[in-house]
């Protein structure tokens, strides 16, 4: 879809699965966003022994740059497998339903998602590929 090079954001996706929390499932999850002006906001899976307050990378990293002001992304890098798992060996990993959400909410379709395995094999695709016929704040009741 895109011809960015996002080797740098990846790299930074797989440095935040380092800090990944998930003593429950084992399964690290790192994620990178990419804001208009050009920042990173890391974001790592926090599980917890009650299952739903644990928050998925890609929240914790919109959270975090939301919290800092920021409102306008372009893109997130998603890595994930499970604990000793190395670069290559991973399978594409892709945002959970409400991931994809919150991704909407401050996001236009043409926001790309990039998964990958490593720095060589990814994926990218845009929002409307992901979440089609969102839900978003533009939509008024």
């Amino acid at each position: 879809m895109s011809n960015h090079d996002y080797t740098d954001l990846i790299r930074k996706a797989f440095q935040a699965r380092e800090k990944a929390y998930a003593p429950y499932s084992g399964f690290m999850v790192g994620a990178a966003l990419l804001t208009r002006e050009g920042e990173v906001y890391l974001g790592c899976n926090v599980e917890n022994a009650a299952y739903s307050p644990t928050n998925c990378a890609e929240r914790t990293a919109f959270f975090k740059a939301v919290s800092e002001g920021k409102r306008q992304f372009s893109a997130v890098a998603v890595v994930g497998g499970m604990k000793g798992t190395a670069q290559g060996d991973f399978a594409y990993v892709f945002p959970c339903g409400v991931c994809r959400q919150v991704m909407a909410e401050f996001c236009g379709g043409d926001f790309e998602i990039i998964t990958a395995k490593s720095l060589e094999e990814y994926k990218t695709y845009a929002l409307s590929e992901l979440l089609p016929e969102a839900f978003g704040p533009e939509i008024q009741i």
